[in-house]
């Protein structure tokens, strides 16, 4: 049974009790509506440092128990940032650190169309730094003392249209892995190939998600969250299914995938121009 929002109230106001913690936040699907019996609890823990993690390790164990752990800030890399995964009465909870300066300066810079993709150990396309902004537009906040969180989500209630904008001409780079790919092929690097055809996906994903004023937040699922926007190309999950399956060593077979992810660019930059009038 998910965590009572009685409980999670319990558990916030123990959180905000440490040091640096500035607000907590429910994300995550159960945040969104979408979760199903095995959803883990997603709770975003925005704070200022210094973050006092002795006393936050200690707020952990009286919550989940005296096994509980959580990182240093940056534990888990630059972007993802560090946090704890618990277990709270037989329910899995994953605290996520989120260093409000930096999420207040992305959400600016989001509103003006920056964006990036930054290295990030289990991000394979990068973690998108817009994913900041689309965290606090689709969370419940649960503490927020000063108001900041929920003024941040007031501010992203209205999808940016400068960012939608800027995704949609990043579409400029599916084009160029494209003819990347084509490189691959008298050598037969299906590594490559593949690498070329995951991060056209990403960008396609992105683009769609942008002209359709939503947020995507995570790379896990971006194509079938893709496919499932109104106005995306006919077929966008299977397509991409179909490229992939065409990858192996044999040339023949690595034109067809490209052409497949060529004509589903193509498509991308057509829906998007339909789904922007």
């Amino acid at each position: 049974m998910a965590l009572t929002d009685g409980r999670l109230a319990e558990i916030a106001a123990e959180l905000m009790l440490v040091p640096g913690i500035t607000g907590v936040v429910l994300g995550g699907s159960r945040a969104r509506g979408t979760h199903g019996p095995g959803s883990d609890t997603d709770l975003g823990l925005y704070y200022r440092k210094p973050l006092d993690v002795d006393r936050l390790t200690r707020a952990a164990r009286a919550i989940a128990g005296p096994s509980a752990q959580v990182t240093d800030p940056g534990g888990w890399g630059p972007w993802v940032d560090g946090g704890g995964w618990l277990d709270v009465d037989g329910d899995a909870v994953d605290l996520i650190y989120r260093d409000l300066d930096r999420v207040t300066a992305v959400c600016a810079a989001v509103e003006q169309g920056r964006y990036a993709f930054h290295v990030q150990a289990g991000h394979p396309l990068g973690f998108a730094d817009h994913a900041y902004a689309g965290e606090i537009a689709l969370a419940r906040v649960l503490a927020d003392p000063t108001g900041e969180l929920a003024a941040l989500r007031d501010r992203l209630k209205v999808y940016p249209p400068a960012l939608a904008r800027e995704l949609v001409a990043g579409l400029w780079e599916a084009d160029f892995l494209v003819m990347l790919a084509r490189k691959g092929i008298p050598r037969s690097d299906s590594a490559y190939v593949s690498g070329c055809l995951f991060r056209l996906v990403g960008v396609c994903a992105h683009a769609l998600h942008g002209a359709a004023g939503r947020w995507l937040i995570n790379e896990k699922g971006a194509v079938a969250a893709a496919a499932a926007l109104p106005g995306a190309p006919a077929h966008f999950g299977e397509r991409v299914d179909k490229a992939f399956a065409a990858v192996d060593g044999d040339p023949l077979r690595l034109r067809v995938a490209i052409d497949i992810a060529a004509d589903l660019v193509l498509d991308t930059a057509d829906a998007c121009m339909m789904m922007v009038r």
